[in-house]
């Protein structure tokens, strides 16, 4: 590994609010808002997600080894899932143009699951070290400390393939790799908020930000599946629900504000209220939607308070969590 180790939250300490004009807050703001309304649009027609939860914690737990960025974990993720959707696409497309032949389409179906699998850990480390590469406060992770790694996992490489890796990534996103990540509009959020007046300091917010996003990462499906069930009224979402859906999931602005909505009544119950009202005004997300995110942030929360891991929300607060939060939704 390239140099002393450090703690992953180290940077936290540099962190700070309050700095940066209000022009500039107010420029990133809108270029925020305009990325994600045209990521909500275009998100219309995608085969879905891949975010199998087991391997954004290899993700995760990769980059702390690396003594990488929450950041770049987060973008690392992002730029893995869109990589593994173009491959199902050209899968798929292969699979159509090809002539009807039972016995030949088993056998290339067959061949590229198992190019999938034997490549697949060498094309979540490139995503991982690509990610690294895009951010102007981490160390680059060089290809001998992957080189490395990867040996110790038993997968032999050389540099070629790990170069040749990378650049199937970066081609098959067509080179489209720095990709915004929901921590951007957290944290511009949090400057907003800031300037507000909100009674609950941002640094306070921020950590717990961090916490709550980790979490929806790792329970992407659960979060979404309940908030559809909500939305909908309805336990047992159609397919064709479950479809229209998959918008909702790349609306980060949508995620931004039930992560500090959530974060603000676990740091301040007292203070939720008037958090949320701020994040209306900013956003002009309705109250009941930022209301509906943000318990089903909770419920997850207090779900995830099993031994062995670390607690998001205090136990003591998670009944008057759920019962504020849904009395806030009617």
């Amino acid at each position: 590994m390239d140099g002393p180790m450090r703690p992953r939250s180290a940077s936290l300490v540099d962190f700070q609010f309050g700095v940066v004009a209000t022009e500039t807050i107010e420029d990133v703001l809108l270029h925020l808002a305009q990325q994600n309304e045209q990521a909500v649009q275009e998100a219309s027609g995608r085969l879905g997600s891949f975010r199998e939860p087991r391997i954004v914690e290899f993700v995760f737990l990769l980059s702390e080894q690396w003594c990488l960025e929450k950041s770049v974990s987060y973008q690392a993720v992002e730029i893995l899932e869109r990589f593994m959707v173009k491959q199902a696409e050209n899968i798929y497309r292969q699979a159509t143009i090809q002539p009807r032949d039972n016995k030949r389409e088993s056998q290339n179906w067959r061949a590229l699951k198992e190019q999938l699998v034997n490549k697949f850990t060498l094309r979540l480390v490139s995503c991982v070290q690509l990610a690294s590469k895009l951010s102007f406060q981490n160390k680059i992770i060089s290809n001998i400390t992957v080189l490395n790694f990867l040996q110790a996992l038993g997968y032999l490489h050389t540099k070629e393939e790990l170069l040749e890796s990378e650049l199937d990534v970066l081609k098959s996103l067509n080179f489209q790799i720095n990709l915004p990540t929901p921590l951007a509009y957290v944290e511009m959020l949090l400057e907003v908020l800031g300037y507000n007046g909100c009674l609950v300091p941002a640094m306070r917010l921020h950590a717990t930000c961090l916490t709550l996003l980790d979490l929806v990462y790792l329970l992407h499906e659960p979060i979404y599946e309940s908030l559809l069930r909500a939305s909908i009224e309805n336990s047992t979402p159609s397919q064709l629900q479950g479809e229209k859906f998959i918008s909702v999931k790349e609306d980060f602005m949508l995620l931004a504000v039930g992560i500090i909505a959530a974060s603000a009544f676990i740091q301040n119950h007292e203070c939720w209220s008037q958090v949320v009202g701020h994040l209306q005004s900013i956003t002009g997300i309705a109250l009941a939607s930022i209301a509906e995110f943000s318990y089903a942030i909770l419920t997850h929360s207090v779900g995830a308070n099993t031994p062995g891991r670390q607690q998001s929300i205090p136990p003591h607060l998670a009944a008057r969590a759920l019962k504020t939060v849904a009395s806030s939704n009617t």
